[in-house]
């Protein structure tokens, strides 16, 4: 099925989402893979997670060979307008020094707990030796 360069939308791409038409997006082309579905060695539930968004990163963190990318070219129907593609949008990790100072304001609440707390139980450990100690005495 060769594409004659027509281009989708996105919202047009995902209106082909079951196992009866199965369309899919990568690398910015739109391929209709419902008479694979069968054949996908990961079976067919895999290709319908990828469905209805760009599959581009699902397809190569799989790792596939260079005859599995090969074979996607029977499967071409046409491009996707990228202007209906969602950016991407990258994890960015916040500034080390806020990181840094969160976590100093943590360990300095635990220090200020400590504090109190320590004389506490050793107060309460030498009023408990005290008064056992005084009661064996007596007795």
């Amino acid at each position: 099925m060769g594409g004659d360069g027509k281009v989708f939308t996105l919202a047009e791409v995902s209106q082909h989402s079951s196992n009866q038409d199965c369309w899919i997006v990568i690398d910015g082309k739109v391929y209709d893979v419902t008479k694979f579905l069968d054949d996908h060695p990961g079976g067919d539930e895999v290709i319908l997670t990828s469905t209805g968004k760009d599959a581009t990163d699902d397809f190569e963190d799989v790792g596939h060979s260079s005859t599995a990318k090969a074979m996607l070219d029977e499967y071409y129907v046409g491009d996707i307008d990228s202007a209906t593609v969602p950016a991407k949008t990258k994890f960015v990790p916040p500034p080390s020094n806020q990181t840094q100072s969160n976590q100093n304001k943590s360990s300095d609440f635990l220090i200020k707990i400590l504090q109190f707390l320590v004389p506490l139980l050793i107060l309460g450990l030498a009023l408990g030796i005290r008064s056992y100690t005084k009661t064996s005495t007596s007795s």
